[in-house]
């Protein structure tokens, strides 16, 4: 009993939602050209990807809901992932925010 007891504590641990906080450093924000680029990057998750701002969170596969978020530089956005099995999509996104978008 005690194996299965750790076996359904780890599964329970790798479906625990993972984010990551960063700031939009680009002069322009977050805009259409760069919201594409979030697009494709979450379109590869197996599990759902989100984008947040100050309570409100889209879907990050959606180039429009992205965009209703209105965040320009400076503003802090939360990326999370609903499986820790795309823990590399959401290092990449960040990562992708983090450089300003290749801008």
């Amino acid at each position: 009993m005690y194996e299965t007891d750790m076996c359904d504590m780890e599964m329970s641990k790798m479906q625990e939602p993972l984010s990551r906080e960063v700031v939009i450093v680009n002069e322009l924000g977050l805009h259409a050209r760069s919201a594409a680029k979030i697009a494709a990057i979450a379109s590869h998750a197996e599990s759902q990807v989100y984008l947040s701002r100050e309570g409100e969170t889209v879907d990050a596969k959606s180039i429009i809901d992205m965009l209703t978020l209105a965040c320009g530089k400076g503003m802090r956005i939360t990326i999370s992932i609903d499986s820790s099995s795309d823990a590399g999509i959401l290092s990449e996104i960040a990562a992708l925010v983090e450089d300003g978008f290749g801008e």
